[in-house]
């Protein structure tokens, strides 16, 4: 699965030194660059990213007043030529924290840290058989915690302003992440967005009309503008 990346700083030799090393490695992929924080801020309000390099030192909004504008986002690797900030930047639970000059060894060390933290979802596409979505899974931080979910188990899917709660058979948890961010992880032809706030499990739709579904001991609204394709899911062929 892609890691989506993103490089914010105003030097362009380090924008194309982080940009160079991210083309190097098969699953990650450069989604823009940004030479300030204004226009990452930007960038984040309409589109997901899965990791940020992000340069501490910059004009205007510097780094680490991006990070605390955001109330969700990608992880950070913060990158910067002092070692000073590093606690600062921790404590803003930052993934890694890299000192300029930034060789290939260490850039690749942060990227191991993030699929050791954040390890991609067992994802089997439609041609996998059954019993291996059945052991698919994935981590979820809840609180300070990395909770496992297998996806057979879940249910739904909804965003609450910043948060996203993910219903299960058993249970629900409450993270830190976009909704957009998980219709991009999720397996097509398993889970469909069906409403801006929410996405479904397909095989858990006990029932349906025009404008809702019935999943679990919920009734879950379909939108408008997400009707047709969920109608197309389940139309006789």
């Amino acid at each position: 699965m892609t890691i989506k990346c993103m490089v914010i700083d105003d030097e362009p030799p380090a924008r194309a030194l982080l940009t160079s090393y991210i083309s190097k490695v098969d699953d990650l992929k450069i989604v823009c660059q940004c030479s300030n924080s204004i226009e990452a801020f930007s960038f984040l309000q309409r589109n997901a990213v899965d990791l940020m390099f992000l340069d501490i030192q910059m004009p205007g909004m510097n780094g680490l007043e991006l990070i605390k504008s955001l109330h969700r986002g990608p992880r950070i690797v913060l990158t910067t030529a002092f070692r000073e900030y590093a606690s600062e930047g921790f404590e803003l639970d930052v993934l890694d924290y890299l000192v300029k000059p930034i060789s290939f060894e260490r850039f690749l060390k942060a990227i191991a840290k993030y699929h050791h933290y954040f390890p991609k979802p067992s994802t089997p596409d439609n041609a996998v058989a059954t019993d291996a979505f059945d052991q698919a899974y994935m981590f979820i931080k809840v609180n300070k915690d990395q909770v496992k979910i297998f996806l057979k188990d879940i249910l739904y899917m909804e965003s609450i302003k910043d948060y996203l709660k993910i219903i299960t058979e058993e249970k629900s948890y409450i993270t830190y992440l976009r909704l957009s961010y998980m219709e991009e992880k999720l397996p097509e032809g398993r889970f469909l967005r069906v409403h801006k706030s929410y996405i479904v499990s397909l095989g858990k739709v006990k029932a349906f009309r025009n404008d809702t579904l019935k999943i679990g001991n919920a009734e879950i609204p379909v939108g408008r503008v997400y009707r047709q394709r969920f109608m197309d899911v389940f139309s006789p062929k």
